[in-house]
């Protein structure tokens, strides 16, 4: 420890130190530290609040399953596990991590973590008998076994099964019957749950608040089953072909307890059929309807009108709508905070300006491809919205700075705006950057800004978290360095195609501590000196694209296997680098799940083999080009199906060149 650690612990000479604290009031402290580098700093500099945060932790997201049996005993508060991004995570490492423990931990997160099978789940249901919620979503292995593995926690309120293409009517019987207090439950893509599933279901968990039936080849068979859970609150059915008007009604008749309803995408339901439910719905606050309405009828629109005191979202995305309509939407609803038009044909300045004078709660409005709105709209938005924090207008061409300038003066709460496509100048901007609350904004598109525009932006927006200039081909490293310097905790950055970014450019985005996702696509001046600086600066980083980046090579290659540790997603496509390169990458960087690399023509088959094989375990998702399925050795193919990597093949020649 430091000389320094030393004195807070014991004090001066004369003084009190740190160590006279008690743990819990240490603990508070810990607590009221948000970032957690601050945490990190305490621990490091004091014994005292190393021991507090051991005693006070509750939340712990592993990356690497080496450390796991130590953390878990290291911090034996823990009641939030998340192992979605533990590389290589399988069922013998699992189970070795949490033997013989009696943990307190209550939700745990496996998403996409696919090496784990039904033996690990029996080993962590078994040392955690406080279990209340776990996210399996996205195992797309997982069936009937892991199922009823989960199904052994008794005490589960929350389960995640989506994607789980091999749970089926089994697999969900056995958590309906073991799970009996379940209360959230989403089952999104398990295509083999039938209605008969579903019954049992609702005839078992009868404490459900929550269900996700999205995208199942279930009927009106299953609606009839879920009517009859009179404490079920929330439901979506997105996608679900098979239900209709019927199906609809046969919900109407049962519970009255729902809020939220999601109908988006079923193509076979009317007007007819949501004005059934709605009647008699006094307490729905949620209505999601995108994409499966053909026409708006009488019947539903007075239906609608009666949810005038309570409900507050309304999903309408990819109708055909009218002024008078939208004028009956504000004089009904008039208590929305979320409104959304996207892809709506008909939606006009006068429609939208009779909308928002009823709607002054309004908080999101999405406008997306409303083509035919001009700054009048924007005018209307202003003046009566001023709440409003989320503001989607892509491909709204008609809107200039003149209008974005109404909604920066009298929005001061905006924390989101989508502008892509809309042909936005650094004026604009000039505008948007009284907004000091801006979190996300995407400019995509929008040539004409430039680095003037993001000068602007940067100097007053200091809580943007995520900026888009995908295309925005005058942004040069000028513009980065403004923006590196002002707006320090971007997490989410997309330059895709800002062709005149340089080396140069990248040398300041190494100052972004926080960034996480950086997208780099076509940047064909950048080279392995630019990637290093990235590598070296940018430690949490996570998501790296550097697809037709021409210039990239080994160099790069060799700096992100040193420093970019936290690296688990990478796309290398039609970068220069060779088969040392890849396999010293893929062998060194212990996070990483999904790599694409299509055409590196100077990685020899033997570079492929070599680099796959170190990477094997660890890897869940893969993009080669097809013709390397012929040349690969077979035993590598299923070493890497049996681990649960996804390969996807890309049908194009295949070309290489020995390096």
């Amino acid at each position: 420890m430091s000389r320094e650690g030393q004195k807070l612990d014991h004090g001066d000479a004369g003084g009190v130190g740190i160590g006279v604290l008690s743990l819990d009031l240490l603990g508070q402290v810990i607590d009221r530290l948000r970032e957690p580098r601050d945490r990190k700093a305490c621990r490091l500099v004091s014994r005292a609040f190393e021991r507090a945060e051991a005693a006070h932790r509750r939340a712990l997201r592993a990356l690497r399953r080496e450390p796991l049996p130590r953390l878990l005993r290291a911090f034996p508060a823990l009641e939030r596990l998340d192992l979605s991004a533990c590389a290589s995570l399988d069922d013998a490492s699992l189970a070795a991590a949490v033997a013989g423990a009696d943990l307190a931990i209550r939700r745990v997160c496996l998403a996409r973590a696919s090496g784990v099978g039904w033996r690990g789940l029996e080993a962590l249901v078994a040392a955690c008998p406080r279990l209340e919620a776990v996210d399996l979503s996205h195992c797309v292995g997982a069936g009937d076994r892991e199922a009823a593995a989960l199904a052994a926690a008794a005490g589960l309120r929350e389960l995640r099964l989506d994607k789980c293409l091999g749970v089926t009517d089994m697999g969900l019987a056995k958590v309906a019957v073991g799970c009996p207090r379940l209360e959230k439950l989403s089952l999104k893509w398990c295509r083999e749950i039938s209605d008969i599933g579903v019954d049992l279901l609702a005839k078992k968990c009868r404490e459900l608040r929550s269900l996700n039936i999205s995208y199942l080849k279930v009927d009106n068979g299953s609606l009839k089953s879920i009517s009859s859970l009179e404490k079920l609150e929330e439901l979506a059915m997105v996608g679900c072909s098979c239900i209709d008007d019927e199906g609809l009604e046969l919900l109407s008749k049962g519970s009255t307890s729902l809020q939220s309803v999601d109908v988006s995408r079923c193509d076979h339901v009317t007007s007819k059929g949501l004005a059934s439910l709605i009647d008699g719905r006094s307490f729905l606050q949620k209505l999601y309807a995108a994409d499966c309405l053909h026409e708006i009828e009488q019947c539903f629109m007075s239906k609608l009108a009666t949810l005038k005191e309570t409900l507050t979202v309304l999903k309408l995305d990819g109708l055909e709508v009218s002024d008078s309509f939208l004028l009956a939407i504000g004089e009904g609803c008039n208590n929305l905070v979320e409104i959304g038009l996207s892809k709506c044909s008909g939606v006009t300045d006068g429609g939208i300006s009779s909308l928002v004078a009823q709607c002054s709660y309004l908080r999101t409005i999405d406008l997306t491809c409303c083509s035919l709105l001009t700054n009048n709209a924007l005018d209307s938005i202003a003046v009566n919205c001023k709440m409003v924090e989320c503001l989607r207008l892509e491909s709204c061409s008609l809107i200039s700075e003149k209008g974005l300038q109404q909604i920066a003066t009298c929005c001061p709460s905006l924390k989101e705006i989508d502008l892509t496509d809309c042909g936005v100048n650094d004026a604009a901007l000039h505008h948007l950057a009284k907004c000091s609350e801006l979190r996300i904004l995407k400019l995509g598109l929008c040539s004409s800004v430039s680095d003037k525009g993001l000068a602007f932006i940067s100097a007053n927006c200091g809580k943007l978290i995520e900026l888009d200039l995908y295309r925005c081909s005058s942004i040069t490293d000028d513009g980065l360095a403004a923006l590196a310097n002002g707006c320090k905790k971007i997490k989410l950055l997309n330059l895709c195609y800002c062709n005149k970014i340089t080396d140069g450019g990248l040398s300041h985005l190494g100052s972004l501590e926080e960034l996480t996702n950086l997208e780099l696509r076509c940047l064909v001046r950048i080279t392995g000196i630019g990637i290093s600086s990235i590598a070296i600066g940018c430690k949490n980083l996570i998501e790296l694209d550097l697809k037709r980046c021409y210039s990239v090579d080994d160099a790069g290659l060799w700096a992100l296997a040193r420093y970019a540790l936290n690296l688990r997603q990478l796309t290398i496509s039609y970068c220069q680098v060779t088969g040392l390169g890849l396999c010293h990458l893929l062998s060194s960087l212990r996070c990483l799940q999904d790599i694409k690399m299509v055409h590196l023509s100077w990685v020899s088959i033997e570079g492929f083999e070599m680099a796959l094989r170190a990477a094997c375990g660890r890897l869940k998702k893969l993009k080669m080009l097809s013709g390397l399925k012929t040349v690969l050795s077979p035993e590598l193919l299923q070493l890497l199906q049996a681990c649960g990597c996804r390969i996807r093949w890309v049908n194009k020649p295949l070309v290489y060149k020995d390096s």
